[in-house]
């Protein structure tokens, strides 16, 4: 754990552990597999690109918090595609059939809790992908989302209730 106030580099050799991760986080952020495998790209490329400093986050929180920005860039872009279209009506990218290679039933209710994933409110989406997806504690997805740590454990409670209650688990 780092101290208050003190640096170290990213290492970009043990940056690309974490790739799992972010690409399921990144999964419940969007809601489509295709966009996620773009964002993660995306993030790793504009992380690489250059030397980071990181202060008070371990790599994967550091990482996450640039996935967020990555998402939120690309949320921008395409509302301004969209308003510079003015086409109106846009579909959004659905997450393909999942498939497993084990138990079939298994697959089919994670899907579904993919699926309530993705149709949160962007901060409890945001809170659950931290903490349940890509396995950050409380503290570290209050540094990597910018928000206090009770927020985080009120958005995360408020997030898996509603996805519990869209699988039918409530």
């Amino acid at each position: 754990m780092l101290v208050q106030g003190e640096e170290r580099r990213l290492d970009p050799e043990t940056a690309g552990d974490h790739i799992d991760t972010l690409y399921r986080a990144a999964c419940a952020m969007c809601g489509s597999r295709q966009l996620a495998e773009d964002l993660v790209q995306e993030t790793y490329v504009k992380v690489l690109a250059r030397p980071r400093l990181l202060r008070r986050d371990d790599d994967l929180g550091y990482l996450v918090k640039a996935l967020r920005n990555t998402w939120y860039s690309h949320l921008r872009s395409e509302r301004i595609r969209r308003a510079s279209t003015d086409s109106g009506e846009h579909a959004p990218d659905d997450l393909p059939m999942r498939t497993s290679q084990g138990d079939p039933e298994s697959s089919l209710e994670a899907g579904a809790v993919l699926d309530a994933l993705a149709q949160l409110p962007q901060p409890y989406r945001e809170a659950v992908a931290a903490v349940d997806v890509a396995g950050l504690s409380y503290a570290e997805a209050s540094r990597a989302l910018g928000v206090r740590q009770g927020t985080i454990m009120s958005r995360l409670y408020r997030g898996r209730e509603q996805v519990a209650q869209a699988v039918g688990r409530a």
